[in-house]
C-alpha cells in the first residue's frame, strides 16, 4: 500500500497527471474543429507541460537546497530533465510557427515564475515575477492554457486563426479560469495577502458565483460558433455540471493529504476528452 501511495504521489508532484490534462484539451480542440490528431504534438504538449510545471513549482527549492534534496524531489528533477530532451526531440516534428508561439508563451511561463524588471513585494517571496501582480495569476495560466491547448493545434494545422477558433480559445480560457476557483479556496489561508486571489478579494462565496457565471458564459459561447456541433454542446453541458459541482464543494485545505483538487478537479480535461469522444462516437 506505501508503494501504491509513493507512486501515486508521485504522478501528482512530479506534473504527470497536469500534463495529461493539457494533452486532453489539445486532443478536445482537434474533435471540436475537426482537425486529424497529431501525436507528436500532444507528445510535445505533455513533455513541455512537464517540464514547465516542474520548473515553477521546484526551481526556487531545487536552487536554495540542492545539496539536500529529498529523494523524492530529485527523482522529479531526474523525471524532468528527460522530459527536457523529449520536449526538444518531438519539437523537430513541428512546423515554424508552432515554435514561434511556444516561445511567447514559454517566455509568459519564465516570467511567470522567475524575478525581473517588476518591482518586488515586500510581503511576497516570489520577488519581481509576474505571480507577484496582485489578482492577475488566475488569468496567467487561463491564458497560456488556452494558448498551448487551442493555438499550437490550430497553428500545426496550419489553419487561419477564424472565428470558431477564437470562440473556442475563450471558452479554454474560461474553463481553465473557473477550474481554478477550487484551487484557490482550496489555498486562501496559505496564500499571501499580496497575491489578492479571487477568494480573498471578493470572499469564498463570491468566487464561487464568479466561477460559475464564466461556465454559464462557456456553455453560452457555444450558440456562437459558426459550427454548432451536438455532440460536443452534449459534453459541455455534463463537463459544466461537473465543474459547478466541483466549485460548490471547494472548502479552504484542512489537510495536505487531500486529492480532491489536485487529482479529481485537475482531472476534469481527461473526463471531458473521454466524453467527447464517446459522444462524437454515439451522436456522428
Amino acid at each position: 500500500m506505501q508503494l501504491f501511495k509513493r507512486i501515486f504521489d508521485f504522478y501528482i508532484n512530479s506534473s504527470i497527471h497536469v500534463s495529461l490534462a493539457v494533452v486532453a484539451l489539445g486532443w478536445v480542440t482537434c474533435l471540436s474543429l475537426d482537425i486529424n490528431v497529431n501525436y507528436e504534438l500532444l507528445a510535445f504538449l505533455f513533455f513541455s507541460t512537464v517540464t514547465g510545471y516542474n520548473f515553477v513549482k521546484y526551481a526556487e527549492i531545487a536552487g536554495l537546497h540542492h545539496r539536500s534534496l529529498a529523494k523524492s524531489l530529485k527523482s522529479i528533477q531526474v523525471f524532468s530533465v528527460f522530459c527536457g530532451i523529449g520536449m526538444i526531440v518531438t519539437a523537430f516534428w513541428l512546423p515554424l510557427e508552432v515554435w514561434v508561439a511556444c516561445g511567447i508563451l514559454g517566455l509568459i511561463t519564465l516570467l511567470y515564475a522567475v524575478p525581473f524588471f517588476l518591482p518586488a513585494t515586500s510581503t511576497d517571496n516570489n520577488k519581481g515575477n509576474l505571480r507577484s501582480i496582485s489578482g492577475v495569476k488566475i488569468y496567467i495560466i487561463g491564458l497560456v492554457w488556452a494558448g498551448v491547448t487551442v493555438l499550437l493545434p490550430v497553428l500545426e494545422h496550419g489553419l487561419s486563426m477564424y472565428w470558431d477558433v477564437w470562440v473556442l480559445f475563450t471558452q479554454h480560457f474560461l474553463f481553465v479560469i473557473a477550474l481554478m476557483i477550487p484551487f484557490e479556496i482550496r489555498d486562501t489561508s496559505y496564500d499571501l495577502a499580496s497575491l489578492r486571489t479571487l477568494p480573498q478579494v471578493v470572499g469564498i462565496k463570491k468566487a464561487k458565483i464568479i466561477g460559475v457565471i464564466w461556465l454559464f458564459l462557456f456553455l453560452i459561447l457555444d450558440f456562437l460558433k459558426d459550427d454548432l456541433s451536438m455532440p460536443m454542446l452534449t459534453t459541455h453541458l455534463i463537463i459544466v455540471a461537473v465543474v459547478v459541482v466541483c466549485i460548490t464543494l471547494s472548502r479552504k485545505r484542512t489537510s495536505t493529504k487531500s486529492y480532491f483538487t489536485s487529482f479529481w478537479v485537475e482531472g476534469i480535461p481527461l473526463l471531458w476528452l473521454s466524453l467527447a469522444l464517446l459522444f462524437n462516437y454515439l451522436l456522428d
